[in-house]
């Protein structure tokens, strides 16, 4: 989601701004800008256009700066436009950057305009810049630590002021945020990988930190007001992502990493065991009752396939929860719980919020599933596994879901060896279906012009329906995910057996119907489902397995895959599914790896 680079130097340090914005494009944006100190004044340029251009209006008018800050913007409170464009100005003497909501806005906004401020743009960030403004009397760290006390809600800031030379200062509550150092010259950003290639040394904020860089030091304050060290440590971001080599788009690529990142995530693992997810695994694991996985998008997915999993091979109660709705509601909590969090950047802030409001009801033994060895959720949590996906820069999800899956499935034959519900010999031949997995996965992308041609005509529609049943209904719910994200094309999931409740009142020959029928216990009744949707004239797309008497034939297309793959029969499913949307949103001309309205890594609620 938004971004921010900051950086107090004695150097220029405006290309390292625009160049940390470019790292940070990925997470999608709709405008971006930078404010720079030259000269006690402050230069703000903005755009409701991509990096490029920004940089582009930097090279025209020559700014160079030892002290500034960046933000690429995904717009919540005020349509996309340059004067909702960060950084935000208070009276020409403050600029800031914002990522979070702050909840409190219209309160302080009523507040600050009875001091008469003058609000130019639509945002809650302007509401910070006023509000520091306000407190600020030459001291800026002073003025942000007391205007942060104000604000409820997330944020991460970034502040300059215009007399205040080579400092900036930061803040942090439910949002991201990192010191980068280097020799003479300190950085602050939302994410390591914005800094990449210009420091390696990064401290991390906790929750409620106020910090101020110059370049030659940075100081910390906590929540209560004590100066704290944050200790700076060493962390490499794996670039290799960021070269496209032979493929069109970042989601292609990913889909084709496939293969190296399950192999990767699975690298040295012979058996099951607790101690994959931590030290303190085993005596944990043994204490567990039940399950609760919490995520959102398509991590949730990922956790109704392991739910089943979970309940079938360790015989062990789970539920799956909606990060954004758990804390919502009221639930009954069990201390011997196990609280599973997935997330592909572990700073997803639903999920994040979810898992403090699970610790906060005595459920303290958590887990997270996620591909950010220094990220939020990583450190909040007991145990642990990394996925090892690598860089994943395509908004929409593909590697990182898959080694979710991975890894879940891994937790679930764990649990099982600890609980003793399963005899060796099926723990033995279901890590050897595991570690096949990345060959089974290359047999699915050697598929791809089979989708290709699948993908032609679904461009021409404007709804999809997916069907599913048992462990593929998640597959079905991802699969109509990622064809709504990247194509625009209406799409819904449905479990196979509810379409003659109310789904089947859609189907015309317009509405093409993708089923997920592997060839398991559930195929006949799936054929059943498939029965009423050609009765009705409607026309099926269907994935199947080999040796299943599912046959092409007028308004039934058939993509086959290899023999049954079992319990991990969804990880290749979805890879078709994958590639499906992919080449339907290339057909149709769509930005892929930035598609409309959506970012990669969600950081507000």
């Amino acid at each position: 989601m938004c971004g921010i680079v900051g950086a107090a130097a004695k150097r220029d340090i405006v290309p390292v701004l625009v160049e940390g914005l470019r790292r940070l494009e990925y997470r999608g944006y709709d405008s971006c800008g930078v404010a720079v100190q030259i000269n006690n004044t402050l230069q703000r340029v903005r755009t409701v256009s991509r990096v490029a251009d920004l940089d582009t209006q930097i090279q025209t008018h020559a700014i160079h700066a030892d002290t500034g800050i960046a933000h690429t913007r995904w717009a919540t409170h005020g349509a996309p436009s340059t004067r909702n464009a960060h950084p935000m100005l208070s009276r020409e003497q403050i600029a800031l950057v914002h990522n979070g909501i702050i909840e409190n806005h219209d309160a302080l906004r009523v507040r600050l305009q009875a001091l008469g401020y003058v609000f130019e743009s639509q945002t809650d960030t302007e509401v910070i810049a006023h509000l520091v403004h306000s407190l600020y009397a030459g001291d800026l760290f002073s003025a942000v630590a007391a205007a942060v006390k104000q604000l409820e809600g997330a944020y991460a800031i970034a502040v300059v002021a215009r007399d205040q030379p080579q400092c900036v200062v930061g803040a942090r509550a439910g949002s991201p945020l990192v010191i980068g150092v280097g020799l003479h010259e300190h950085f602050i950003a939302s994410d390591a990988l914005a800094l990449a290639g210009t420091t390696n040394q990064i401290a991390y904020l906790d929750e409620g930190d106020v910090a101020e860089i110059l370049p030659d030091q940075f100081r910390v304050q906590n929540a209560h007001g004590d100066a704290v060290v944050r200790t700076v440590q060493t962390v490499r971001v794996d670039e290799s992502g960021a070269a496209l080599g032979p493929y069109r788009h970042y989601m292609q690529k990913e889909i084709f990493e496939q293969p190296r990142a399950l192999a990767d995530t699975l690298e040295g693992i012979e058996s099951p065991a607790p101690e994959l997810f931590g030290e303190q695994a085993p005596a944990y694991f043994a204490r567990v009752k039940q399950v609760l996985v919490l995520a959102c998008g398509t991590s949730y997915y990922a956790g109704l396939v392991a739910a089943q999993w979970l309940e079938t091979l360790a015989k062990i109660p789970t539920r799956v929860e909606i990060a954004s709705e758990y804390r919502y509601r009221e639930s009954v909590p069990d201390p011997d719980t196990l609280v599973v969090v997935i997330s592909q950047s572990g700073e997803t802030a639903d999920t994040l919020a979810a898992l403090r409001h699970a610790r906060s009801l005595g459920q303290t033994i958590t887990l997270a599933i996620c591909n950010v060895a220094s990220s939020a959720m990583v450190r909040e949590t007991q145990l642990r596994f990394l996925t090892r996906a690598g860089a994943e820069i395509g908004v929409a999800s593909t590697k990182a879901f898959t080694t979710q899956l991975a890894a879940l499935f891994l937790l679930a034959l764990s649990l099982a060896k600890v609980r003793n519900t399963l005899p060796e010999q099926t723990i033995v031949a279901q890590m050897r279906h595991l570690r096949h997995l990345p060959r089974a996965v290359s047999a699915v992308l050697a598929l791809e012009p089979q989708l290709m041609a699948w993908a032609a005509r679904f461009a021409t529609r404007q709804h999809a329906l997916f069907l599913g049943r048992g462990l593929h209904y998640p597959i079905a719910l991802e699969g109509a995910l990622k064809l709504k994200e990247i194509s625009y094309i209406h799409a819904e999931a449905y479990p196979a057996g509810e379409l003659k409740h109310g789904p089947l009142a859609l189907v015309t020959d317009a509405m093409p119907v993708v089923t997920v029928a592997p060839n398991d216990a559930l195929l006949e009744k799936v054929r059943s489902n498939m029965a009423e949707v050609r009765a009705r004239g409607g026309e099926l797309y269907v994935l199947t397995d080999a040796h299943t008497q599912v046959l092409t034939e007028e308004g039934v297309h058939v993509v086959r895959l290899a023999a049954h793959y079992g319990l991990l029969s969804p990880v290749l499913h979805v890879v078709a599914l994958q590639l499906l949307a992919y080449h339907t949103a290339v057909t149709l001309g769509h930005d892929v790896d930035k598609p409309r309205n959506l970012a990669k890594s969600v950081t507000v609620e």
